[in-house]
């Protein structure tokens, strides 16, 4: 399973519903765990093979979920009064390990796309 080794940080499994048109997979709603307000929606991709970060927002928090392709996103802490100082977290999200990834303000994050397809990421933040 995916232990969660840094304070803060968020992985919450998400609803899909199965439906023979084409499937829903639920995003984030209001009472859901990680939501802090909302600032804006944005998509982005990453291509196979791609690395993005290392980033670290100090004042957004990230709601990060893969809608195609996979995508394995790795989490640093480095705050100086935390509990998980120096740890290191791993993920691998996709539709089929659907998850919501919540990553406060002051972590450390970077992305490899590795699906064999387009890798699409959404971001709900709370902040513009």
């Amino acid at each position: 399973m995916d232990k969660i080794i840094i304070d803060g940080l968020k992985l919450t499994c998400l609803d899909k519903i199965s439906h023979p048109d084409g499937d829903i997979f639920h995003g984030m709603k209001k009472k859901d765990q990680g939501y802090c307000g909302f600032g804006e929606a944005y998509f982005s991709t990453i291509n196979t093979g791609s690395v993005k970060g290392w980033k670290k927002h100090k004042k957004m928090t990230l709601n990060l979920l893969v809608i195609s392709g996979c995508v394995k996103f790795i989490i640093y802490d480095d705050r100086k009064k935390s509990g998980s100082k120096e740890k290191f977290f791993e993920v691998e999200l996709s539709l089929s390990h659907y998850k919501r990834l919540t990553v406060p303000p002051g972590l450390w994050l970077a992305f490899k796309g590795i699906g064999k397809q387009r890798n699409i990421i959404l971001n709900i933040a709370n902040i513009e």
